[in-house]
């Protein structure tokens, strides 16, 4: 079947962020959906997002602004989504406080987004942000936005134990895990085999 849904999808933050932005492209597309860059035209916007300091979150919040005046001007239908951190770390607010968004995913929820936006669809909030110990999205092909042809990022580990003071990475990726390093090999065999 076509692909006939279009997905904005833009990304905030670290490679870690950048390389799940592709994870969630390829389980959407996977939905019918094909990436855009014109965000009038999008049935679905998703910011992938970055907590680490309140800059990135204010440049975030920016951005769900801007989506918003689209979304009431020009395309009502369009679904609104925060991934990632800030998902993880101001569910609520954004949610239900500030009605900015209609989709919250945190960082090992991805796979739950085709339920997700099926529920944004029918009116209802759609919220997951459980971490998990296990999940890597080991056995996904990400989907190569802004290709370089010279560079691919390849997640080998997510989450951190360290709990240093000042870092809010425990609690928005969760605890620490690697991924099998076959699946790792083969990554890199399908990025190297792409150019």
């Amino acid at each position: 079947a076509e692909n006939t849904k279009k997905l904005f999808i833009e990304s905030y933050g670290c490679a870690m962020n950048f390389s799940d932005s592709e994870i969630v492209a390829s389980i959407l597309t996977e939905q019918g959906y094909n990436t855009t860059q014109n965000l009038e035209e999008a049935d679905l916007v998703l910011v992938n997002t970055c907590s680490i300091r309140d800059k990135a979150e204010q440049t975030i919040r920016k951005r769900l602004e801007k989506y918003n005046a689209v979304k009431r001007s020009i395309n009502p239908s369009m679904k609104v989504g925060v991934l990632g951190c800030m998902a993880e770390r101001l569910k609520s607010q954004l949610m239900e406080e500030e009605k900015l968004v209609d989709i919250v995913v945190g960082p090992d929820s991805y796979r739950d987004l085709p339920n997700l936006i099926n529920e944004a669809e029918d009116g209802h909030k759609a919220i997951n942000v459980i971490l998990s110990k296990e999940e890597t999205y080991a056995d996904l092909s990400p989907v190569r936005l802004d290709s370089n042809g010279v560079s691919a990022y390849i997640s080998i580990t997510r989450g951190c134990d360290n709990m240093c003071s000042f870092c809010v990475v425990p609690f928005t990726r969760g605890r620490e895990r690697s991924r099998d390093p076959e699946s790792i090999i083969k990554e890199a065999k399908e990025a190297f085999a792409a150019g």
